[in-house]
C-alpha cells in the first residue's frame, strides 16, 4: 500500500480540478525505477501496470490536475494547467522528504484545451532518460519512477505508441501558478499558496512576510540551478514560467538537450525560432522569470504598492550576483581550482572562447582536462591554467580525482537518446536499458560502454528537438 499524504488536495478548490485518469487498453511496464521506489518507501509490488497507467487508483490517492498560467516565449498565455498530467498524491519518503507522484499522459483534464491528454513513447522515454541522468549528475530535478506503454496509438507529427510517465517532484508548483492568481487579482489565493510553498520547500526561512521570503529563496535556488545547468552543458529549451518550478528543480524535459560541440548560442528546440532560450541566455531568462514571479507576488509583499515594488526589485536585482557566484564555484571545480583568485573567471572565459572557435566537444574536453590532457590549439591557454594550478598546492592525483567528480564521462548524448527512442517505437527497449544504466554512474569511466561517451560525427548531430505535446 502506498502511504499517501495529500496536502495540496486540501488547499482551496480553485487550485486544482479533481479528475480520474482515463483508462488505457493494454498497459505494460517498460521501465521501473526500483531505487527511487525504495527512497519513496513504496513496495515495487504496489507499482503495477494498472496503477502506473492510471487504470487503477491506489487507496489513499486523490487524483487532481493542477491549475496554473504562464508566460510562454515572453507572452502571457493565460490559464494553462495540467492538460495531460494528473497528480495522484504525495508521499513522504524514507529520507523524510515530501514528493508528488504524478502520471504524465494520463488523459484529458479540464485544462487540456482541446488536446487528447496523452503522451507518445518518444517524449516519455526522453524525460525518463534526461531526468534520471540529471539526478545522477547531481543537478536538482524531477525524477522518473516508471514508464509504461498503453497499447494505444498517439498521433503527433507521426503516429507513435502511447505511453505514461510516472513523474516524481518536490512539488509541481510553478511560477505560473502564482501568475494565475495574480492575473485574477486573487490576493487570498496568493497568500495561501505562498505560505504553503514556503513551508513545503523552504521551512528554514525566517521572517513574517511569506511572499518576500518565498521570492528570496526561489531566486537563490534558480540561480544555483542554472549555474549547474551550464556546468554540464544543458539547454532546457522552453524556460517558460509554467516550466519554472518553485522548488528549484529542473522540470519539463521537452525539447531539451546537452551540448555536443560548445556553442554559447546553441538552441535545440524546434519552436524556439528566435533563440530566446539558447545555452548562454539561460541566466538572463531565469532572472526574467524571477521578475514575473515578483510581479505576481506584489499584492502580498506589502500593502503599499511603491514599497512592494521596491522589495520585489531589490530581490530580482540580486539574481546576477547570485548566479555569478554560483557559476564561479561550478567553473572553478571544473578547472580543478579550490581557491578563489581574481583572474579565474577570465581564465574560464578564454577557454570557452577557444572551445567555441574550434567547435570542441564540451563534455569530452573537460573530461580529458581532468587527467591533464590538452587538445591541440589550447597550448597557450593550458600554460596559463598550469601556472594557476601551481598556486593551489594540491597534488595532481587529488586534483584529477576531484575534477573527475564534476566533469562527467557520460551525458545523455542527443543522438543516443534519439536512437533509443527509435528503438522504443519498434518495441525494443534494450537500448533504453543500456543507456539508463550507464547514465546512473556518469562520473565513472565504464570502459565496456565507452561508445556511449563518444561525440557524434557531424552527420549524426541532433540539431532540433520537439516537445511532443
Amino acid at each position: 500500500m502506498i502511504a499517501f499524504d495529500n496536502t495540496y488536495a486540501r488547499l482551496p478548490s480553485r487550485f486544482y480540478a479533481p479528475i480520474l485518469p482515463t483508462k488505457v487498453r493494454e498497459p505494460r511496464i517498460i521501465r521501473l525505477n526500483a531505487g527511487l521506489a525504495k527512497t519513496l518507501g513504496i513496495d515495487v509490488a504496489d507499482l503495477t501496470a494498472e496503477v502506473l497507467s492510471g487504470n487503477a487508483t491506489p487507496d489513499g490517492a486523490e487524483p487532481i490536475a493542477l491549475a496554473y498560467a504562464g508566460h510562454q516565449f515572453g507572452s502571457f498565455a493565460g490559464r494553462l494547467g495540467d492538460g495531460r498530467a494528473i497528480l495522484l498524491g504525495e508521499v513522504v519518503g524514507t529520507d523524510g522528504k515530501r514528493r508528488d507522484i504524478q502520471l504524465k499522459g494520463a488523459g484529458r483534464t479540464p485544462f487540456s484545451r482541446g488536446g487528447d491528454g496523452r503522451a507518445a513513447i518518444g517524449p516519455v522515454v526522453r524525460e525518463y532518460i534526461l531526468s534520471e541522468a540529471m539526478f545522477a549528475l547531481g543537478v536538482p530535478t524531477t525524477r522518473a519512477l516508471a514508464a509504461v506503454t498503453t497499447g494505444e496509438p498517439v498521433v503527433r507529427e507521426e503516429t507513435q505508441p502511447g505511453a505514461v510517465l510516472t513523474r516524481v517532484a518536490a512539488s509541481h508548483i510553478r511560477v505560473g501558478t502564482f501568475e494565475l492568481y495574480a492575473s485574477g487579482d486573487d490576493r487570498e489565493a496568493l497568500s495561501v499558496l505562498a505560505l504553503y510553498a514556503l513551508r513545503r520547500h523552504y521551512p528554514q526561512a525566517g521572517g513574517t512576510n511569506a511572499g518576500l521570503m518565498l521570492l528570496t529563496n526561489v531566486i537563490e535556488a534558480q540561480a544555483r540551478l542554472v549555474a549547474q545547468w551550464l556546468g554540464v552543458g544543458f539547454v532546457h529549451g522552453v524556460m517558460n514560467t509554467d516550466n519554472t518550478a518553485i522548488s528549484g528543480e529542473t522540470i519539463d524535459y521537452g525539447p531539451c538537450a546537452f551540448l555536443d560541440e560548445y556553442d554559447p548560442n546553441k538552441t535545440f528546440s524546434a519552436i524556439d525560432r528566435h533563440g530566446r532560450y539558447g545555452f548562454s541566455s539561460q541566466p538572463r531568462i531565469a532572472q526574467w522569470n524571477m521578475a514575473k514571479l515578483a510581479e505576481a507576488l506584489l499584492p502580498i509583499l506589502d500593502d503599499d504598492e511603491p514599497t512592494a515594488i521596491r522589495l520585489a526589485t531589490e530581490q530580482v536585482n540580486r539574481f546576477p550576483a547570485l548566479f555569478e557566484k554560483a557559476h564561479a564555484r561550478v567553473l572553478r571545480a571544473k578547472l580543478g581550482l579550490e581557491r578563489e583568485e581574481e583572474d579565474d573567471l577570465a581564465l574560464a572565459s578564454d577557454l570557452f572562447q577557444g572551445l567555441a572557435k574550434h567547435g570542441v566537444d564540451h563534455t569530452l574536453f573537460f573530461r580529458k582536462l581532468s587527467s591533464g590532457s590538452i587538445d591541440a590549439g589550447f597550448e597557450d591557454w593550458a600554460a596559463a591554467w598550469r601556472r594557476r594550478l601551481a598556486a593551489e598546492g594540491s597534488t595532481p592525483e587529488s586534483r584529477a580525482d576531484a575534477m573527475c567528480r564534476v566533469n562527467p564521462a557520460f551525458i545523455p548524448r542527443n543522438h543516443r537518446v534519439e536512437q533509443v527512442i527509435q528503438a522504443a517505437v519498434r518495441d525494443d527497449f534494450v537500448p533504453l536499458e543500456r543507456l539508463v544504466r550507464v547514465l546512473e554512474r556518469p562520473y565513472d569511466d565504464q570502459p565496456e560502454l565507452a561508445d556511449l561517451a563518444e561525440a557524434p560525427t557531424v552527420d549524426k548531430r541532433v540539431r532540433r528537438t520537439f516537445c511532443g505535446t
